[in-house]
């Protein structure tokens, strides 16, 4: 048995995405079979959207509707995203209970969910593919290029970092190094029962 992803396909993949997505708005197919890949990908996709409603929100023109109903967007997006990281970490769970991967003696939980560190790195591909297109702004000058070439170069290396968390994490709870749990994030805003907000126009 091995984990359901390899992770140098998952940071390529990650990369290939966003270069796809920007040069065609194409639709995640949601009725093929939700495995590992495809759960990472709709998670990458949520994030994808979320950075593009985060640029809009900051539009120094746009009207006060537009802002409420782009924030109301991000809200639900974080939602979305939120509920994806869990559920890679639940498929991973019941992989792992299926498998019976026995857990060591001693074993450690660690802080970071492979599910956090997959976010991350999704996040980092899309601030990658944003920088690079920095770097080519024509109309910027030759200092705004040599800044952003400096940054690309420190996202990079990030990637490659988190890269290697991850790899090691998978490895120590194929290994029984590791266990992993997962943790409700307990979301309260979004919840009629538990916001005040909410429950108060009831």
């Amino acid at each position: 048995m091995s984990f359901p992803f390899e992770t140098e396909k998952l940071l390529s993949q990650q990369i290939e995405e966003v270069e796809i997505w920007h040069k065609s708005f194409v639709n995640v197919d949601m009725s093929l079979p939700l495995d590992f890949s495809r759960i990472v990908s709709i998670q990458h996709r949520v994030n994808f959207e979320l950075w593009h409603e985060e640029d809009i929100a900051r539009d120094p023109d746009a009207s006060n509707s537009k802002i409420a109903s782009v924030k109301r967007s991000i809200d639900s997006l974080n939602q979305r995203r939120n509920d994806l990281i869990e559920k890679m970490d639940s498929f991973l769970v019941n992989l792992m209970h299926n498998e019976n991967l026995l857990t060591n003696p001693g074993a450690e939980m660690n802080s970071e969910t492979p599910g956090n560190i997959i976010d991350r790195l999704s996040i980092n591909a899309l601030k990658i593919y944003h920088m690079e297109e920095e770097t080519r702004r024509e109309e910027a000058d030759e200092n705004h290029r040599i800044k952003t070439l400096e940054k690309l170069s420190i996202l990079r290396e990030q990637r490659e970092d988190l890269g290697k968390c991850l790899f090691k994490l998978f490895d120590d709870l194929y290994k029984g190094k590791k266990f992993l749990k997962v943790y409700r994030q307990m979301k309260m805003y979004n919840d009629e029962s538990l916001n005040p907000v909410l429950y108060n126009k009831n």
